[in-house]
């Protein structure tokens, strides 16, 4: 009964705590990109397990998770469309991801492509695969290579699927190797031109900026391999929520601790 009514009373209060983060939010300092990794879904569904259905346990909850993590996606990228975030990169699937279990996997495999469609479907955001496509099965790989851009403005959404920082970076160097041999150039010849800047460009994220802020929610404190290269001078936010109960107010946090922060980019 007392946690009801302290649910209750948080309920009432939480929209004037938001209006006060709003209030002292300088939107100036709002990050152009933020990366999420969308941590936390299957021990949501452990923690929020329906007990009246004896049913609920194993794949079928883990796939519960999943999908109320996706349906969180849609919510989240209207706060940053608020906030004037221009470019959001969610990590939805690892490359270590594939070690589960294939009845896992297939469901996870499922909802992705599902959240993908759902998102494509709003025709609010420009939706980018960024991952190792070769790794998925050939439906959803043809599915995210088929995406196209919908809008010249709004935020653009990277989907990474299939994704490891270790593995765009070595694609990135095998397609700058690759594109200098088309231009007849020499292995030292490519050595010799090898700078940062040139594997930037075959990243994942060429062409966009690198993300300013990273959040994880879950209370787990590592990036796991996420934007490795990108996010050498991120900031990073800890959320200790389970992604499917990730909150508007949770986001202002985040954003009031990156404007916070006194960003010395390496001086």
């Amino acid at each position: 009964m007392f946690v009801h009514i302290r649910k209750f009373i948080k309920s009432l209060l939480y929209p004037f705590y938001e209006w006060r983060i709003v209030r002292d939010l300088d939107f100036t300092k709002t990050p152009h990109h933020v990366g999420v990794i969308l941590d936390g879904n299957r021990r949501w569904a452990k923690a929020n397990r329906n007990e009246d259905d004896p049913a609920d346990v194993g794949i079928r909850n883990s796939a519960r998770g999943h999908k109320a993590g996706a349906n969180k996606i849609i919510e989240f990228l209207g706060w940053c469309d608020e906030a004037d975030v221009r470019v959001v990169t969610l990590w939805l699937l690892s490359t270590d991801n594939f070690k589960r279990s294939p009845e896992e996997l297939d469901a996870l495999l499922e909802i992705i492509g599902q959240t993908v469609d759902e998102l494509a479907a709003t025709g609010r955001w420009n939706i980018k695969a960024v991952g190792a496509l070769d790794l998925l099965p050939e439906w959803l790989s043809t599915k995210l290579q088929e995406l196209k851009p919908v809008r010249h403005d709004g935020v653009e959404v990277n989907v990474a699927i299939g994704y490891g920082g270790r593995r765009e970076i070595v694609d990135a160097v095998k397609s700058y190797l690759a594109d200098e041999q088309s231009q007849g150039r020499s292995i030292s010849q490519a050595q010799e031109k090898l700078s940062t800047e040139e594997i930037s460009k075959f990243l994942y994220t060429a062409g966009q900026p690198d993300p300013e802020l990273l959040i994880r929610t879950s209370g787990e404190q590592r990036l796991g391999g996420f934007l490795l290269w990108q996010s050498a001078l991120s900031e990073f936010y800890f959320c200790e929520a389970y992604w499917p109960d990730f909150r508007r107010v949770d986001f202002l946090r985040a954003l009031r601790a990156y404007s916070l922060r006194q960003r010395r980019l390496g001086n």
